[in-house]
């Protein structure tokens, strides 16, 4: 009886799969990594829609002109106005509104004072057209007044905003709608509570 032959040796099977490259897995990582910041990019400057994009066209000192689209309607910009509010009872910091420090010499803080005004024609909010109607040119300030469609005012601890030019001190207006009028140590209303405090959405 013959002893039957061993088995040869079987070779390594071709189809089993050989771990990844160092360098592959590095490129991959980075591919992930890279598509994140991206993606979280994106999400952390998507427009914030409860309120209208806006743009800050001049600022001279406490004064600052806003811009908005010309189809931007008055409950559109109540939400920007009442936005502003928030901030001026929350954190007084309207560096988040793209406005530069208004009193930054202030012991008592950077936004102490702030008139802000809301265009819907962005030749209002032209440095020049600005730094006239704060040097006293009468005709300009007459006609700026005429345009603005809103505006807030934080005078320390005293706020106002309304929809239509600021009216002038112990003076009421036809053509203003006065939206709040009080202190910022006032508790606010639900609904603006419920907004969000910081803007995404400049034009």
């Amino acid at each position: 009886m013959h002893d039957q032959a061993s088995p040869a040796p079987t070779a390594a099977n071709p189809k089993a799969k050989k771990p990844l490259d160092t360098v592959v897995k590095l490129a991959i990582g980075v591919f992930i990594s890279s598509f994140g910041l991206i993606w979280g990019g994106m999400y952390l400057s998507r427009p914030d829609r409860s309120i209208p994009p806006y743009s800050v066209g001049s600022q001279v000192g406490e004064i600052v002109a806003t811009h908005v689209p010309p189809t931007t309607t008055d409950q559109r910009i109540e939400t920007l106005i009442q936005r502003f509010r928030k901030i001026g009872h929350q954190t007084h910091d309207f560096g988040v509104m793209k406005i530069r420090p208004t009193t930054p010499e202030d012991a008592g803080g950077r936004y102490r004072r702030v008139i802000i005004y809301i265009f819907d024609d962005d030749g209002w909010t032209d440095p020049e057209m600005l730094a006239r109607v704060v040097a006293g040119d009468m005709p300009a300030a007459k006609d700026f007044e005429k345009a603005v469609r809103g505006y807030y005012r934080l005078l320390d601890q005293e706020e106002e905003g309304g929809i239509g030019p600021l009216p002038k001190p112990g003076e009421s207006s036809d053509a203003t709608r006065v939206l709040f009028r009080g202190r910022v140590s006032d508790p606010l209303p639900p609904e603006t509570e419920g907004e969000t405090g910081t803007s995404l959405s400049p034009l």
